[in-house]
């Protein structure tokens, strides 16, 4: 048995005596030593997305269809001007994020669920300039086609890259085999300009029998997206079933599997119907997965100091097994994993790396939380670290005015 450092036992006494004595404050324990896990807001209804302004306030979206803003740990009444949405089983208001060039738009973007003529909804993306208390020149850039979600299975994060591309995490709305189709969205990451143009180098715009938009495919409900600051390359998370759980780096016209192949079973314990095993030809591995599941959602790489050693680091939410989980992360790789938060027994729906050099996090709760993590005392020694120090991220160049021409989206 490790025997703990007198200095670090008695950081852990004050910090835990501290939180006994504040319920909006508990003291869990890390590998780098005791994390102070802070109750910043409280009060919200299933809150599923968290994203930060350039003078630190926060948007945060509630599923059944209220954005807020969250100001030195103040909740506002909800924005006005945010679309209907079909707050139904998984669906409602989902991510949200703000346009590269906000100081100068004042842009976010929004996804949400939106029903069909039928009853059957799908994944829309809208954009809208932030005004006040609320939303103005709302405009709906992308619509998922076919909507076929009787309630569960939309993905979506919304992620730009360093080029200004947008791009769209797509659940297949439990309509399992639609995650191969090319004719569909189901089950696709899309790859859009700002504006819902089509970028002219997207991997099958020259295919008469394939949506132009599409970028990745063969995902089965990925709720988690982020781009890795030092590579800018896209990251994501989506849920196996019972089981297979991955992480998947997606690349231009490649097919992640589902559900032809995957790491889990079916809720009934059986193979996935569709399933060939855990590989095919022609089909991409995910760069690590999880047996048992832990339904990863939200995501963020970490790019503070104050925790330094886990500078680079990929933190995801998990919803199953209640849980923040720390993949340690080198170039494209993962080398192994920490769980933490588990004593706390939160349903972790959204992680974001915070403009202080904290982790924040949203609970899926209808009493849902803003949550900061920190390290009690920030003190580490980098010469135990055995990862490479890393560079600045890459800088993102300002969103391009004018793309060009574009093709038109092919339905």
């Amino acid at each position: 048995m490790k025997r703990i450092a007198p200095a670090f036992a008695a950081l852990l006494l004050a910090a835990t005596a501290q939180a006994q004595s504040n319920p909006e404050i508990a003291i869990v324990p890390s590998s780098l030593g005791p994390l102070r896990v802070t109750t910043v807001a409280s009060g919200l209804q299933n809150p599923w997305a968290i994203a930060f302004l350039p003078d630190k306030r926060a948007l945060i979206t509630e599923r059944p269809g209220r954005l807020r803003l969250l100001t030195n740990g103040t909740l506002s009444a909800p924005l006005s001007g945010v679309p209907a949405v079909w707050a139904q089983g998984q669906g409602g208001l989902l991510d949200v994020v703000l346009d590269p060039a906000f100081d100068a738009n004042q842009r976010i973007y929004l996804t949400y669920a939106e029903a069909g003529g039928d009853g059957r909804a799908g994944t829309v993306v809208a954009r809208a300039r932030l005004v006040g208390q609320g939303l103005q020149d709302v405009e709906v850039i992308f619509r998922q086609d076919p909507r076929l979600s009787t309630g569960n299975h939309f993905g979506s994060r919304l992620v730009f890259d360093h080029q200004g591309h947008l791009y769209v995490t797509l659940g297949e709305n439990n309509v399992r085999i639609t995650a191969q189709y090319l004719d569909h969205h189901q089950g696709k990451v899309v790859r859009l300009w700002p504006d819902g143009r089509i970028p002219a180098d997207n991997p099958f715009v020259a295919r008469t029998d394939a949506l132009i938009d599409i970028w990745s495919y063969g995902h089965r409900n990925p709720q988690g997206a982020a781009l890795n600051p030092w590579t800018g390359a896209l990251w994501l998370v989506e849920h196996g079933a019972m089981g297979g759980d991955e992480v998947n780096i997606p690349a231009a016209g490649k097919n992640y599997g589902w559900p032809v192949i995957t790491h889990g079973l079916d809720y009934n314990g059986q193979p996935i119907p569709e399933s060939v095993g855990s590989s095919a030809p022609g089909m991409e591995q995910p760069i690590h997965y999880w047996v048992p599941s832990i339904g990863p959602s939200g995501m963020a790489f970490y790019q503070g100091f104050s925790m330094f050693p886990w500078q680079g680091d990929l933190f995801v939410g998990a919803l199953a097994s209640r849980q923040l989980v720390r993949l340690d992360v080198v170039g494209n790789r993962v080398l192994g994993e920490e769980r933490l938060l588990g004593s706390l027994g939160h349903r972790i729906r959204d992680v974001r790396s915070g403009p202080d050099g904290e982790l924040y996090l949203l609970t899926d709760a209808t009493n849902g939380r803003v949550l900061r993590v920190e390290l009690v005392k920030p003190r580490w020694r980098r010469e135990l670290h055995d990862k490479p120090r890393r560079t600045a991220p890459v800088a993102a160049p300002p969103a391009p005015r004018d793309a060009g021409p574009a093709p038109q989206r092919e339905r």
